[in-house]
């Protein structure tokens, strides 16, 4: 039963790493029973860099999160972030046996399976494939081909591809803590779980996650993702500005920029100063809030430029109706829905990951910070795209289809029944899987919200 199946999401970031342990209650929201925090030390952005600070921190932050949930976790969904993540549109085509036969699932699953053969750049492996629309013996504009009949089937979809090696080392770092990956899941993609609505999704919105190391985006429209991309800026970079500028230390730079940091500085009070206390037998700092303003507008512009700059590349800016939801640690900085529409043009919101989320004892994880996390943990109930999700195909969560080399030594989570390495309580029961195919196809469409990539800790973003 969905109630019984617990889920476990690990958010491998660049300012902290996160594990929630959530399931569904009988209202059919997620409860939060435990998480678990530790500072990310291996990480930059969004990439790991080193592995064994990294599996330190993905034990500590999975051993406070058994202790707070008294489950002993196995298995886990992954977030995967960082620059080197490029999406890309591609079509594809079977041909049935007979016309008079309807379209099944299986046919889909086949067309869909194709994609994930397609032959990418060295070093770079598909981790999504998720369906645009189909043809049908040439008819075009078909979102769900299920059940028509045709000898030709096509399809327009958009591929998600990561860096081998970067998959490489999570799994490596997942596995040397002791655990199993179910799903690898682009963070964007786990965070529009958590944050976006069907209705926004429908009418056509961005969804910008500004973490620690990372700026990632998502755009829907018509209920489908419709491109995806992972910046190298984040909250991290301007607290750097802030260290440099002010001449301060790393985390008087982060406190500044959380306590006091606007991002436009015509709202900062000129005569306000804020005194940080000097080093050994040295006179106090005073800062005026009204410089630390001017540094943290020019670099968020910086940010906010480089994300326009990338949804005009798709031509779609025009029918985005929803405008913009920002969500991630980043997100949390004053004024920045103001910048942010007055930079893009677009309507924009800030988005907070409590939409699925029912009663909970750790109110910390309605913060926007935890999005991408809480996105995790939702993917284990619903799928990226609802048009797999029929009939056997309904427990489906679709990664890759022939279990690429990079996750060879990480087994999926088996079957309901069969929870050989980990003592968590059951998967949901799955039909026979005929690969591992039939995950990510299944629910960007879904009533799903989400996200945030490379969050920061509690005081951060």
């Amino acid at each position: 039963m969905q109630q019984d199946k617990i889920v476990v999401g690990l958010d491998i970031g660049t300012t902290k790493i996160c594990a929630l342990v959530g399931r569904k209650n009988e209202f059919g929201k997620l409860e939060i029973l435990g998480m678990g925090k530790a500072v990310s030390e291996g990480v930059v952005r969004g990439i790991v860099s080193n592995i064994d600070k990294t599996v330190d921190a993905i034990k500590r932050a999975i051993r406070q999160a058994e202790e707070q949930s008294g489950i002993n976790i196995g298995i886990v969904n992954v977030g995967i972030a960082g620059q080197h993540i490029k999406s890309l549109q591609h079509n594809g085509s079977i041909t049935r046996a007979s016309q008079d036969s309807e379209i099944t699932q299986d046919d889909v699953m086949r067309l869909t399976n194709d994609m994930y053969r397609l032959v990418t750049p060295p070093g770079s492996e598909i981790i999504h494939v998720m369906p645009q629309d189909y043809k049908v013996d040439y008819e075009e504009g078909i979102m769900d081909p299920v059940g028509m009949s045709g000898v030709r089937l096509e399809g327009n979809f958009h591929i998600i591809t990561a860096q081998s090696t970067a998959i490489n080392n999570i799994n490596k770092c997942v596995t040397k803590a002791g655990l199993e990956i179910d799903n690898l899941i682009l963070e964007p993609l786990a965070s529009s779980m958590s944050v976006l609505s069907d209705e926004e999704k429908e009418a056509g919105v961005v969804l910008i996650d500004i973490g620690g190391g990372t700026t990632d985006l998502a755009i829907f429209k018509d209920g489908i993702i419709r491109h995806a991309a992972v910046l190298p800026f984040g909250g991290n970079i301007i607290t750097s500005d802030i260290k440099q500028g002010c001449m301060v230390m790393q985390n008087q730079a982060e406190q500044l920029k959380v306590k006091f940091g606007k991002a436009i500085a015509e709202e900062a009070s000129e005569y306000e100063i804020v005194s940080i206390p000097g080093l050994r037998d040295r006179a106090p700092k005073e800062i005026s809030l009204k410089n630390l303003a001017y540094i943290i507008e020019a670099r968020m512009e910086e940010i906010l430029e480089l994300v326009y700059a990338e949804i005009q590349r798709t031509g779609l800016e025009k029918s985005l109706a929803a405008g913009i939801v920002l969500t991630g640690g980043g997100s949390q900085l004053q004024n920045l829905v103001q910048l942010t529409e007055y930079i893009t043009g677009m309507d924009t919101r800030i988005g907070y990951p409590n939409e699925h989320l029912g009663k909970s004892r750790i109110e910390a994880v309605k913060s926007p910070m935890y999005a991408t996390t809480v996105g995790l943990v939702l993917s284990g109930y619903r799928s990226l795209d609802d048009r797999g999700g029929r009939q056997q195909y309904d427990e489906y969560t679709m990664t890759r289809p022939h279990e690429a080399p990079a996750r060879q030594n990480t087994q999926p989570a088996p079957p309901q029944g069969q929870q050989a390495k980990s003592e968590q309580p059951a998967k949901p029961e799955q039909p026979k899987q005929p690969s591992k195919a039939a995950g990510f196809f299944r629910d960007i469409l879904s009533r799903t919200k989400g996200l945030l990539i490379d969050d920061f800790d509690d005081k951060q973003y």
